[in-house]
């Protein structure tokens, strides 16, 4: 499981005062991208020219979340052909609670926009890094 950490901004919060819906996106997102740095293949991807785009997405909202809350996006990362799912949980281990579950369903494009099967190699090393982190 990769762990991605941080803090609420006063930024991110709406009318309301906690943090706006749209706001979990973007942390999931940035959990993706360090779920794909830290196992070493965003690089490769680079080089190669392919890119990984969100087809399908589903949240579901538990609790709010507030000024400064210290939340941690929990991501686990699965093959599911032809997609690379990431599952996201946010906690806030202060209060030890599930803030927002979501599933988001990705394809890997190449340079002309065509769809790719999954490298098992890509796979492999996300999930070795997966188990290093758990």
């Amino acid at each position: 499981m990769f762990e991605y950490r941080l803090t609420v901004r006063g930024y991110e919060l709406d009318s309301y005062g906690h943090v706006n819906h749209a706001v979990y996106l973007n942390y999931m997102e940035q959990a993706r991208w360090i779920a794909m740095r830290d196992a070493g293949v965003i690089g490769d991807l680079s080089l190669k020219g392919i890119k990984v785009v969100v087809v399908k997405l589903n949240v579901r909202y538990v609790r709010e979340t507030g000024l400064l809350d210290d939340l941690t996006v929990l991501t686990r990362i699965k093959k599911e052909p032809p997609y690379l799912v990431f599952y996201h949980r946010i906690m806030d281990w202060q209060k030890k609670s599930v803030m927002a579950r979501a599933t988001v369903r990705t394809i890997l494009l190449d340079e002309s926009k065509a769809p790719l099967d999954i490298p098992d190699e890509l796979m492999k090393r996300l999930e070795l890094k997966e188990l290093e982190n758990e």
